[in-house]
């Protein structure tokens, strides 16, 4: 078989893997209600959320050095394995401590899974114009793949159950470990021949799990022990930058951090995610348990938002040399406050094309963000720190995620248990069945809309977190093109 043929089935193979990606997270969220009902688990929602992002972010830079000493190929089948084991498991799983150990199991797996292939992509693809082609590509799977999943996982629901959500990985994960193991010809190992940073690498992941942990806990533990957890989260992260600043192949080199440009890339990328996250997580949640609607039609509201963020991609390279990086950012930026404003505004009755309507202004500003962005990571970077950097991006991407989804459900349940031990008869598990349309045509009807002003409470407070961070945002990029737009009149 020739080169091209090989390079053409392996690339194939390896888009699999961002269809998996699209797919289990709009496809997840559709399921959501259905699986926090059922396993009466809606006060674990941000653990649910927060776990499996947490395996990715930690396992992002583990994945990476993984490849480097045993190769990609290996690092690919495991991850994908794992990921896939995680989906069975989570299928099968007969309560909500299950459920959340295969979910973490499954984020582990993501992490390799999601990240192998880009670096596979830089090894097989030279020429930096087809490496773009391809990287267009894997974009447009990713965005198609969100697009199906909202409306498959509303199928799965309603027709059979949520358990199916999960069982649509097995197949498509079998083909591309197939294909990789046959097809797949490993280059050269970088690090093959220096040592491990495990120690590194031990209090990477147990310095974000202690952190995570205490975010969690807030509101219902003492604030002493939350307290307490960050400090020893802080103290390991400190005490793993001294540690990686004497490794012959750190995890996260410290030379990253002295780069004015990429750090602002870097603090960019945190904060708009810790926002975007909360959109794609509680509006479907949002038109299930206040308006009543299926899965389906919850998973629908992410449709919008898949279609403007490819075309918001795709109108990056035409921007960047009219407006400049910090300009296109603000645009992005301004369009995701919009979508969040514009739900809050409306309030507990926003109808249905509303939704619609503000995913996609959401979808559009997250397309502008994250494309650009991702290139000026590369281009701020030196060029011997752009696969590192690129992964840093990630893993602080997903980082910003799991921690603001642990966040997102603290303010969630505290609203929750606020309006359990107001409004006597109203119970927790009646909020659970509140959330799944079908589960809610069994509550008393007289005491519906007050659990649904109760649900409301949480979902309208992680919206104004959502704004407040967007803002920040703002605040912080606004300047920035003004200062680079004087600088390049002055130029002119």
């Amino acid at each position: 078989m020739e080169d091209n043929q090989r390079r053409t089935i392996v690339t194939g193979a390896l888009l699999l893997s961002n269809i998996m990606a699209g797919m289990d997270g709009t496809i997840v969220n559709t399921a959501l209600p259905a699986i926090t009902s059922d396993l009466h688990a809606l006060q674990y929602m941000g653990w649910i959320v927060a776990t499996f992002l947490l395996g990715m972010a930690v396992a992002t830079p583990l994945w990476s050095k993984f490849g480097e000493h045993k190769g990609n190929k290996v690092a690919y089948i495991c991850a994908t394995t794992l990921f896939m084991v995680g989906a069975i498991f989570q299928g099968m799983a007969p309560n909500i401590l299950w459920f959340i150990i295969a979910r973490t199991v499954m984020g582990i797996g993501a992490g390799g899974m999601n990240t192998i292939p880009f670096i596979v992509f830089a090894e097989i693809y030279q020429n930096l114009r087809k490496r773009a082609e391809v990287l267009g590509l894997s974009s447009a799977c990713f965005g198609g793949a969100s697009i199906i999943g909202p409306l498959l996982g509303g199928f799965l629901v309603d027709t059979w159950s949520w358990h199916w959500v999960f069982y649509v990985n097995v197949p498509i994960a079998i083909i591309a470990i197939t294909i990789i193991s046959l097809f797949y010809r490993n280059s050269g190992q970088q690090a093959a021949g220096k040592p491990v940073d495990y120690l590194g690498a031990a209090l990477l992941v147990t310095s974000l799990t202690t952190i995570l942990v205490a975010v969690q806990l807030i509101g219902t533990v003492a604030w002493w022990i939350v307290a307490l957890l960050v400090l020893i989260g802080l103290a390991l992260l400190a005490w793993m930058a001294r540690v990686d600043a004497h490794a012959a192949d750190p995890i996260v080199p410290s030379r990253l951090f002295k780069n004015r440009e990429l750090v602002i890339d870097f603090l960019l990328f945190v904060i708009i995610w810790g926002s975007f996250i909360a959109f794609i997580t509680y509006i479907p949640m949002w038109a299930q348990g206040l308006l009543g609607l299926s899965a389906l039609l919850g998973g629908m509201t992410q449709i919008p938002g898949a279609i403007t963020n490819f075309i918001g991609s795709e109108l990056v390279p035409f921007l960047q040399e009219r407006w400049g990086k910090y300009w296109i950012v603000t645009a992005g930026a301004s369009s995701i406050f919009i979508a969040f404003l514009g739900i809050l505004l409306a309030g507990e009755n926003a109808p249905f094309w509303l939704l619609l309507a503000m995913g996609a202004f959401e979808g559009m500003g997250v397309g502008l963000v994250f494309n650009i962005l991702q290139i000026s990571v590369q281009t701020d970077a030196e060029l011997r720190d752009v696969p590192i950097a690129t992964s840093m991006g990630y893993l602080l991407r997903i980082l910003s995620q799991t921690l603001m989804a642990a966040a997102y459900g603290v303010i969630l349940n505290n609203q929750l248990f606020r309006g359990v031990k107001t409004h006597h008869g109203i119970t927790m598990t009646m909020l659970n069945k509140l959330s799944n349309a079908e589960t809610a045509d069994t509550l008393p009807r007289a005491l519906v809309p007050t659990m649904r002003n109760i649900l409301y409470s949480g979902y309208r407070d992680i919206v104004i977190g959502a704004i407040v961070l967007i803002v920040i945002s703002l605040l912080i990029v606004i300047p920035l093109g003004w200062h680079h737009h004087l600088a390049n009149a002055a130029k002119d």
